[in-house]
């Protein structure tokens, strides 16, 4: 793994192995090892990444809106779902506790940024009573998760710029 300096065999009619000149420098290091390390890690980072998402199924609706910035902080996530069913990260949360729950989180957080996933078919009246209830727990930077791709004011798609299908 390091350099080495093979020296001349010496008198005394003692014969040594080594190389021919005065001194020949041995400068081989085998990275090998390190490779297969690095693309194990490689491997095990790629199938872990998707799996450290919230894992609440929904059908988020679609906008034209660009992606947040990342923070060092793990970001809050709170999902609604269709069947009206809170969850704060991955746990279902009752409402009448929601507001406790996140009074006791945003007290040991630094940032107020919390990420809003509710359900495309949730009435939208649903989804601000979620939202005062987060105000209310502390957390005034709501951030509403959507998926990219969707329709645009234009009446195109940001994926294809096609117009959006309306009726049926």
């Amino acid at each position: 793994m390091g350099a080495g300096v093979m020296k001349k065999a010496g008198g005394g009619g003692r014969r040594r192995r080594g190389g021919k000149g005065k001194h020949a420098v041995m400068a081989e290091i085998n990275v090998t090892p390190m490779v297969d390390v690095m693309l194990v890690l490689l491997i095990i980072f790629m199938v872990a990444a998707p799996m450290m998402t919230v894992g609440v199924p929904l059908e988020l609706p679609k906008t034209a809106a660009k992606a947040v910035p990342t923070e060092q902080e793990e970001p809050l996530a709170v999902s609604l779902q269709l069947d009206g069913t809170i969850s704060l990260m991955n746990e279902t949360v009752p409402e009448a506790e929601l507001i406790d729950r996140l009074k006791a989180i945003s007290s040991e957080r630094d940032s107020d940024k919390v990420f809003l996933r509710a359900d495309g078919g949730i009435p939208y009246s649903r989804v601000v009573e979620v939202m005062g209830a987060l105000n209310a727990g502390g957390f005034a930077n709501i951030i509403l998760v959507t998926d990219p791709g969707g329709p645009t004011l234009t009446g195109g798609s940001v994926k294809t710029g096609a117009p959006a299908k309306t009726g049926n």
